[in-house]
């Protein structure tokens, strides 16, 4: 891994700086950017974000670099919506996000000993618990517009963490086909409401079954 860096750090604040320029320009003299609220810009951040896992998925450093820029620019047009409000701004967003990796990192910036990933992993769920404005309860994190398979996927992963987890992933089967058998059950009995939760059961299982065979 080369860690050398193309550019100083004061190149980066100023580059951070003419970007902070550019938006906030651009929001008091052009017409689309003046009129962009929270609830107009949601679905292109969206698409902006699949945009980036797409280039993230093919390796491609030349997108991945293009759709960081434009993620990065929806993080600042929300920063400057919160200022306008007089909520938040951008320093308040790099703030809580220094505040939260510190407390999220005892094992670098505490007396917390963690060696490996695995153990940090672990232990991450709990700290999030403990923080002032944080999840009050393991779930609490996941958001509700989630893609269905993918809010299945991290319930299940996050609850792994306090213990809710086969001891051997082989013993998930037993839970799809028991799933399963449910489905067939309510289907041969004609109920089409109990049918639907049997099905939603059964992937849920299948979900799992993905996630502990990767």
């Amino acid at each position: 891994m080369n860690n050398t860096a193309k550019y100083t750090r004061e190149e980066a604040k100023e580059a951070f700086a003419n970007l902070l320029d550019v938006m906030d320009t651009l929001r008091q003299k052009c017409p689309w950017d003046s009129k962009q609220t929270n609830q107009s810009l949601k679905s292109n951040t969206i698409e902006e974000v699949y945009e980036l896992v797409d280039a993230l998925s093919n390796e491609d450093d030349n997108e991945i670099c293009k759709e960081l820029g434009d993620v990065l620019m929806h993080v600042i047009f929300y920063s400057i919506f919160g200022r306008e409000k007089g909520t938040f701004d951008i320093v308040d967003v790099c703030h809580k996000v220094c505040e939260k990796l510190k407390f999220r990192h005892p094992h670098i910036y505490g007396n917390v000993v963690a060696e490996t990933a695995e153990q940090i992993e672990d232990n991450w769920e709990k700290i999030k618990q403990k923080e002032k404005d944080g999840n009050k309860t393991v779930l609490g994190g996941v958001p509700k517009t989630l893609p269905t398979l993918i809010k299945a996927y991290r319930i299940q992963d996050k609850v792994r963490h306090v213990g809710f987890d086969w001891e051997k992933k082989e013993q998930v089967w037993d839970k799809v086909k028991e799933e399963i058998a449910e489905f067939e059950s309510e289907v041969r009995h004609m109920d089409a409401d109990k049918a639907e939760q049997e099905f939603g059961d059964v992937l849920f299982s299948l979900i799992n079954a993905a996630r502990l065979y990767n």
